[in-house]
């Protein structure tokens, strides 16, 4: 499934969006939405202009406090061998820690990929970790983010029509992933993350990269909400 048009599309008409960088105003966001991450570096092969390598949207009214997980703009709270740290909350986070340990060969990649937000992974690893590495892991992730990595949105309220496979996220996801055109430039980190998924599809993400590409009502669907957008001033 070649989805080399959609994806062109895709980027053309986003790119009448805003990109927004570290340091911003949380409060001017939307309190629902999809959002697109760019990265410094990564191109589209379409026009030349920033690519797009993850797409992410969320539950309930949390579109504010899932991009604020991500950038830790709430600055990051201590934490033990008894409690999550930030890649736990934030799978982008975590994306970018894998291929981070993975880059520097660092043992410490098996401990990372335990979900210490659940009692019964703390129990059975907790003894495993430390700690003091994993917050140095985290101020580099945070460094990364804030220095490298910007994004747009499209406002959506309705959370069953943006979410997941049955929503516009997955077959976003599906367009950018079968692109036969679009290829992560040789410097980009996501070339060394242990998920073959990764590397393969030039998207720090795994779930809905073989969903279905979107439909030309989406496209319709899409362009009206960004005409209808209300956008960072």
């Amino acid at each position: 499934m070649d989805t080399t048009l959609e994806c062109a599309w895709l980027h053309k008409t986003l790119s009448s969006c805003p990109i927004i960088s570290y340091p911003f105003d949380i409060e001017k966001l939307p309190r629902n939405g999809i959002y697109f991450f760019y990265e410094q570096g990564e191109l589209n092969a379409h026009d030349g202009k920033p690519g797009i390598v993850g797409v992410g949207t969320h539950k309930g009214d949390n579109f504010r406090s899932r991009i604020s997980e991500h950038y830790l703009l709430n600055g990051m709270k201590r934490f033990d061998s008894n409690s999550p740290a930030p890649k736990d909350r934030s799978i982008f986070r975590k994306n970018i820690g894998r291929a981070l340990l993975k880059k520097k060969n660092s043992e410490y990649l098996t401990i990372g990929e335990y979900d210490f937000t659940t009692n019964k992974e703390q129990q059975k690893h907790r003894h495993e970790r430390d700690t003091a590495f994993e917050y140095a892991t985290e101020e580099e992730i945070t460094n990364i983010l804030r220095k490298k990595f910007s994004f747009r949105f499209i406002e959506i309220d309705d959370q069953e029509l943006r979410m997941g496979k049955k929503g516009l996220e997955g077959r976003l996801i599906g367009t950018l992933s079968h692109c036969s055109r679009c290829q992560p430039s040789s410097h980009w980190l996501g070339h060394h993350s242990p998920k073959m998924r990764i590397q393969e599809s030039g998207l720090l993400l795994i779930q809905h990269l073989n969903d279905d590409r979107m439909t030309d009502k989406d496209k319709v669907w899409i362009s009206r909400l960004i005409a209808d957008g209300k956008f960072m001033g």
